[in-house]
């Protein structure tokens, strides 16, 4: 069996020229130089790069002290953040942890139950929050660089009257950890003042690339996950994709066909996967891309999908809609648990064929089958497999994937670093809501929506 991530375009093969995809070698040489010499545009964002080898082992040490104090003295853990500064902790921890990990009892949990906030200002989802933390041991990390994007500022807001309430000012303050800039910004004084233990969040790593930083590694230490063994598996990933050599490198191939495919007429790039646990790296797969390439007018835009749940709403569209489409499948070996399907007496359901089969046995025809005739649809079909579901290959996937974007970006002629697109509805959002400074801006914005 591989041991190692895989890729393979094969069911995409009658969709490539291979002359041509040769061809792209070049571009990717090219790719490869400015990133690593870091001449391309975005260079200062490029720490992530080196990070799983040159990790800071005394801020490692103090990620999983605070971990173990957490999970010590805490029943729930409750993390605040918006895009980067959470997606990546809760994908590697819905990816790794068990599916119903906030329902097993305490005792036989890993750890404390864990849950997000401030990706959004829902009031019902805040106030159903707190309706659960009332009888809880709560710690809390909020994660920002600045201190002041609006969702979780609110988020904190909230939730540190909540625990200053429930624990006193003191209590409050032993509960509360915060990750965030090295030396400036409002929640860096904030944390100053009041005295939280705070980690950092590095200046040369941007939000949707920073999940090996303390920004992913707090919350999933907490959750009980082997940090080493992740960091580990990037730090391999690392070392085998820093070859420009296309052959040998599947991360640059990964990103030399996804661009062949744009290039070609393909606008759109599903991310599938056939498991539950997997809707969240799919979310910080979509942001990842999303933010990276979608500039310029160019990029493919990334959504995702799963199987076989989708297939029944959205499978019609991709058999036989607009051909814009490819897909990059994700799956995993053999998982470690795996159900045996019983025989039936009476067989009223048909299903007898099945029995002494497994769910995966099933799982994966499904998806060979679902492959095959998406190919018939013209829908060219990339899978990615990953040995088993682990710390270190979680490690490994996630460095895939930042790498790959980062050649892909470069390759499309954007800088895949920077996110100048999401300021806009920052500031009608600040205008509308009556910020200090915005008076001009709200009443324009006012005479628009009365239009």
């Amino acid at each position: 069996m591989n041991k190692w991530i895989n890729f393979d375009f094969g069911s995409a093969a009658g969709f490539i020229d291979q002359s041509e995809l040769s061809a792209m070698k070049k571009e990717i040489n090219a790719a490869h130089q400015i990133l690593h010499e870091k001449k391309g545009r975005g260079a200062e964002f490029t720490g992530w790069l080196h990070l799983p080898q040159q990790i800071d082992r005394e801020e490692l040490s103090r990620i999983q002290q605070s971990a173990d104090h957490i999970r010590s003295t805490s029943d729930t853990f409750v993390v605040i953040g918006v895009g980067g500064s959470y997606l990546g902790a809760r994908a590697v921890i819905e990816m790794l942890s068990h599916t119903f990990y906030n329902e097993i009892p305490d005792g036989k949990r890993n750890g404390p139950r864990i849950y997000f906030v401030g990706h959004h200002v829902s009031p019902d989802y805040m106030q159903d929050l707190l309706d659960v933390l009332q009888d809880r041991e709560v710690s809390v990390n909020v994660i920002s660089k600045s201190g002041t994007t609006t969702e979780p500022a609110v988020a904190f807001r909230i939730m540190r009257r909540f625990l200053q309430e429930k624990y006193g000012v003191e209590g409050a303050r032993r509960r509360i950890y915060v990750t965030t800039d090295r030396t400036r910004g409002a929640l860096k004084k904030m944390a100053d003042e009041e005295g939280y233990t705070q980690f950092v969040i590095p200046d040369d790593i941007g939000g949707r690339y920073s999940v090996l930083t303390p920004v992913g590694l707090l919350p999933i230490a907490v959750a009980g996950i082997d940090l080493e063994a992740l960091l580990d598996g990037a730090a391999e990933a690392a070392r085998l994709y820093a070859t420009p050599d296309f052959h040998e490198n599947n991360c640059y191939q990964y990103a030399a066909v996804r661009q062949y495919l744009y290039r070609s007429g393909k606008k759109i790039e599903l991310f599938v996967h056939n498991d539950p646990w997997l809707h969240y790296f799919a979310e910080w797969w979509k942001q990842l891309y999303g933010e990276s390439e979608g500039k310029e007018g160019k990029g493919l835009f990334p959504a995702s999908v799963q199987f076989t749940t989708d297939l029944h709403s959205l499978g019609q569209y991709i058999q036989e809609g607009e051909r814009l489409m490819f897909e990059t499948v994700v799956q995993f070996g053999k998982p470690e648990r795996d159900p045996v399907i019983p025989e039936e007496e009476n067989n009223e359901d048909g299903l007898n064929y099945l029995a002494g089969q497994s769910m995966n046995y099933v799982n994966k025809k499904a998806m060979e089958g679902t492959l095959l005739a998406h190919a018939d649809g013209d829908v060219p079909g990339l899978v990615i497999t990953v040995p088993e579901r682990s710390p270190y290959f979680a490690g490994g996937l996630i460095y895939f994937f930042e790498k790959a974007c980062a050649i892909s970006g470069y390759m499309m002629g954007v800088n895949p670093f920077d996110q100048p697109g999401v300021e806009s509805y920052k500031k009608n959002m600040f205008a509308l809501l009556g910020k200090p400074g915005y008076e001009q801006e709200k009443q324009v914005l006012l005479q628009r929506l009365k239009r």
